[in-house]
């Protein structure tokens, strides 16, 4: 085994996708958001939103937390679960919230997987379905027993407001740091991740486990390429899975039919690393993130079983 050459590689897979694929992509999605935030657009939203979402569990807080892992990235909405910890929102509806955010596509995959192939609006609509009934079962389900008691709450975030274009290029610029910071954020993770996974397939273990899974899988029709994916997503996260499927699509092991196939097992936020910055948000939430997590893998089965017959 070749460790140098193994970092390098890592280091390569995990430095393109972040400065050439995500960045991009984060840096208009950013501007767009944040924009919207100041123009008042998304604060209508959630008027409009939140009665509708009632019913799942869900405040006007959560409408946040769900465009913002929709439209911005896995870690967006950690501001909002950190807010609604600390506004008194109920053990209850925090739980909901958090499990509909494990459930849900995460856009800073969803945007550069697009790319590749991924139907968009399909995915999307399934990943709000798949989010929301993540977010009932957990409400009515594994979280019920949790405080529903709630204190008075300002069910807003206090955002910039476009007065002037001096204000809308500060909006823009602060934005498109934001955009930078978060996407080669990922790289050391997503690098130290991907050099994890390459030990691994290295020293024969993913070999053995194709061998050992592919006529299991294949009795199952699923592709036994995907066992490297799903291994990289739930031990390393995302971001290192943007970096596996891209290599993949660049060598001709995965296309847009796979690729859509899988995405609702495998674009979430529900993984190790997911879990530890979801659980950073604040005391509250590291306390309710298992009845949440139970929730979230029911919404990813949705997701699953959505995607396998119409992505």
């Amino acid at each position: 085994m070749d460790i140098i050459t193994l970092i390098m590689t890592a280091g390569k897979s995990a430095v393109e996708p972040a400065l050439f694929v995500l960045l991009p992509v984060m840096v208009i999605m950013l501007c767009v958001m944040r924009l919207l935030e100041a123009f008042g657009v998304l604060d209508r939203l959630v008027t409009l939103l939140a009665p509708v979402l009632k019913p799942f569990g869900l405040t006007g807080l959560s409408v946040f937390a769900l465009l913002q892992v929709n439209f911005v990235s896995f870690a967006a909405p950690v501001a909002t679960l950190a807010t609604m910890d600390r506004r008194g929102v109920s053990d209850r509806h925090l739980a909901a919230t958090l499990a509909m955010v494990f459930a849900m596509a995460q856009a800073n995959v969803t945007y550069p997987l697009a790319g590749l192939g991924l139907s968009f609006g399909t995915f999307m609509l399934i990943s709000i379905i798949g989010g929301l009934i993540a977010a009932a079962f957990t409400y009515y389900l594994t979280g019920r027993r949790l405080s529903a008691t709630e204190q008075p709450q300002d069910e807003t975030l206090h955002h910039p407001v476009a007065h002037d274009p001096k204000g809308v290029l500060a909006i823009i610029s602060s934005a498109g740091n934001e955009a930078f910071r978060i996407s080669t954020g990922t790289i050391p993770l997503v690098a130290l991740s991907l050099l994890f996974v390459l030990v691994i397939k290295d020293v024969g273990i993913i070999h053995w486990l194709e061998v050992v899974l592919t006529p299991i899988l294949g009795w199952a029709g699923i592709n036994p390429a995907l066992i490297l994916p799903t291994l990289t997503k739930y031990l390393a996260g995302g971001s290192a899975l943007l970096g596996v499927l891209v290599d993949m699509h660049n060598h001709g092991q995965a296309d847009a039919h796979l690729i859509n196939t899988s995405a609702g097992w495998l674009v979430h936020t529900l993984d190790l690393p997911g879990i530890a910055i979801m659980m950073s948000a604040g005391p509250r939430v590291a306390k309710i993130w298992k009845p949440a997590a139970v929730g979230g893998l029911v919404g990813i089965l949705a997701r699953t079983l959505g995607q396998a017959f119409w992505g």
